[in-house]
């Protein structure tokens, strides 16, 4: 720890922001910008909001703007006309980005597109900052390996992985128990089966306590979401399975807990506001002033906890076997859901048909338990899973 000062107008912190226009990236923007004078922005990334993303840059003078669709190049470049923002796009244009020398990195590019420039990061010894949980789940040891030999660090920026970070002692490492994942069920905590089998992009977009992005409130409303926490606090945290457990905690109150043997149960508490888990990243090792609402204990309704329905929500059931199968499971999972997100929000599939499809690629899978040695075996199982997804989406589409 001693190698990381905390970020001050006299030691301000350099910032790389991958996946600025995101609602991670811009809730992170938000606190850079009301204390300019503790960082300095090295380069900011963006997928296609090219008008979000300039306005971004100006106002943080960040040194290098990206785009990763490279047909956005020249509206980014004409956005930024007159001003000494570099300017460049494509996926080669967010790896550099990446490599450039800040000390601190958001990873907040949504979904397996956010690997490799995190990857990048984090062997270069950077603070990573990591709020695209498919990075870890995809390539988990590749990552952790990575920061080991980099002397780098890896920041949880999920809600609830950052609040086992901030209860979790590693010196008692031996003495923890078990760690509890806490879930807000999503819009459909309380609906059957029958009901869910209608559900609209709409309905499941609509998050009863989170503003998030498509595909993380998709991710939410099928609880898909919570088993990829599951697969990423067993290896941020090095605890197996079965000391991983998830609790329906409507309220969102409880961002997650960590049991110890003497009984004790640690917990972190706040509102539900994004910038409380980024604001504790964002200034560790030190914390930093943060302008999400206090919780008022007053105010707050009864707290109450639900065992997960995995028979609704198959997801759940679904990570935790590809997390206990290891090898290529996880990576299918990712990708098959990924794609099968993408076509439900297309309206090609139904709600119900995303864990199905996830379900039907993964017991299909020959070798699906078999070692991954490298990132191109990783990124050769991501494309082959997705096309396998794919073909089943088009069957249930001509099949009505």
């Amino acid at each position: 720890m001693t190698k990381w000062v905390a970020p001050s107008p006299e030691n301000p912190r350099r910032i790389t922001i991958l996946g600025s226009t995101g609602s991670v990236g811009q809730s992170t923007v938000d606190l850079i910008a009301r204390d300019p004078a503790s960082y300095r922005v090295e380069a900011l990334v963006a997928r296609r909001s090219v008008e979000l993303l300039a306005e971004q840059a100006r106002r943080l003078r960040a040194r290098l703007a990206v785009v990763a669709d490279p047909g956005q190049y020249p509206a980014l470049k004409e956005a930024l006309a007159g001003t000494a923002i570099e300017v460049a796009a494509g996926p080669d244009a967010v790896v550099e980005a990446a490599s450039r020398p800040a000390e601190w990195v958001m990873a907040a590019v949504v979904g397996f597109a956010g690997l490799a420039p995190t990857l990048v990061a984090a062997r270069r010894g950077a603070m990573v900052a990591l709020a695209n949980k498919e990075a870890l789940v995809c390539a988990g040891s590749l990552l952790m390996d990575a920061i080991e030999q980099s002397g780098g660090v890896l920041l949880p920026v999920d809600s609830e992985h950052n609040a086992i970070f901030q209860v979790f002692e590693p010196d008692q490492h031996r003495a923890i128990d078990r760690l509890i994942l806490t879930a807000s069920g999503g819009p459909f905590r309380n609906w059957s089966l029958a009901d869910m089998a209608d559900v609209t992009p709409e309905q499941a977009l609509a998050h009863p306590n989170w503003d998030m992005g498509d595909k993380i409130s998709i991710d939410s409303a099928t609880m898909m979401n919570k088993g990829l926490e599951l697969i990423e606090a067993h290896l941020l945290f090095g605890l197996p399975e079965k000391q991983v457990d998830i609790v329906v905690h409507p309220q969102s109150v409880i961002h997650s807990m960590v049991a110890y043997s003497d009984g004790s149960v640690l917990a972190q508490l706040g509102t539900a506001d994004m910038r409380i888990p980024i604001s504790h990243a964002l200034g560790w090792p030190s914390r930093i002033d943060g302008p999400a609402a206090k919780l008022d204990f007053m105010g707050i309704p009864a707290l109450t906890f639900e065992r997960p329905d995995s028979g609704r929500f198959p997801a759940l059931r679904l990570a935790r076997e590809a997390l206990v199968t290891g090898g290529y499971a996880p990576i299918v999972l990712n990708a098959t859901n990924e794609a099968a997100v993408a076509a439900f929000l297309a309206r090609r599939i139904g709600f119900l048909d995303i864990a199905r499809i996830v379900e039907d690629v993964m017991a299909g899978w020959d070798g699906l338990s078999d070692a991954v040695d490298g990132l191109q075996q990783v990124e050769a199982a991501d494309l082959e899973a997705r096309r396998l997804a794919e073909e089943i989406c088009r069957t249930r589409v001509r099949n009505g």
